[in-house]
């Protein structure tokens, strides 16, 4: 596998795109300071796998941009996608040698990474990371969670309107704006991921997208890029209050 070493030049924390929103949100001048001295730039092509489950893991990092998935493996062979890892999500686990998952690049990925000892260390000298890693892990449960509702009991249609939702208001957070009215978004996943993700068939991923644009619920340009009319419509699809409460 080849993966590029960024130079960590080309990027400050100052102009971080995903700063107010990563473990280190929180960090003041000196506590990033010391952070620049333990990170570099990892980026990798899509479909790479960043780790396999079981890999030791001497690192931890932060989604920069671009998206990977989370796999779990069954003895028998069959695989289940259990999680997305978007923009400021965290990769990795402090106090844990090995990964739990398989760590795959669905889109191009670019992760600002941390030595692990040395982030350990920080995180029991610095309030500011262990508390904002606290708060992060919170809603990645609560995320959980709200995820097995999804795949529970929401229909297929209700599936597809949630996890677009979801995508949307992370876009917007990202923007530092907030969903609601109209949303535009590029959806980062191939149908095919959809799919896996939301645990049906690829055709009715497809048959349900275009229901839903046939319904104005949304408006495809080309294969990826999508406008939400009425975020609050979107909403009602997913069989949520506008309030949403999915994905942090």
């Amino acid at each position: 596998m080849s993966v590029s070493l960024a130079p960590a030049g080309h990027m400050t924390c100052e102009s971080c795109p995903i700063r107010h929103r990563a473990v280190c949100a929180r960090c003041e001048s000196d506590e990033l300071a010391r952070l620049d001295e333990i990170k570099y730039y990892r980026s990798y092509e899509a479909g790479q796998t960043v780790v396999w489950s079981g890999d030791r893991m001497d690192f931890v990092a932060s989604v920069v941009s671009g998206i990977a998935t989370l796999t779990q493996t069954m003895e028998d062979g069959r695989r289940q996608m259990v999680g997305l890892l978007l923009p400021s999500d965290f990769v990795g686990r402090p106090g844990r040698d090995g990964s739990p998952y398989d760590v795959v690049a669905t889109t191009d990925l670019v992760m600002c990474c941390f030595r692990k000892k040395p982030f350990e260390g920080m995180m029991e000298t610095t309030p500011h990371i262990a508390q904002r890693l606290l708060e992060m892990t919170l809603d990645e449960l609560d995320a959980a969670r709200e995820w097995m509702l999804v795949l529970g009991r929401k229909t297929a249609r209700e599936k597809i309107a949630s996890l677009l939702a979801i995508i949307a208001r992370r876009d917007a957070s990202l923007k530092l704006t907030s969903a609601g009215g109209q949303v535009a978004f590029d959806l980062p996943l191939t149908r095919e991921a959809m799919a896996d993700y939301l645990g049906l068939t690829l055709e009715t991923v497809s048959r349900q997208m275009s229901a839903l644009k046939a319904d104005g619920v949304i408006i495809l340009e080309g294969k990826r890029h999508i406008t939400v009319p009425s975020y609050e419509r979107l909403m009602d699809e997913a069989g949520d209050d506008s309030d949403g409460g999915m994905l942090a």
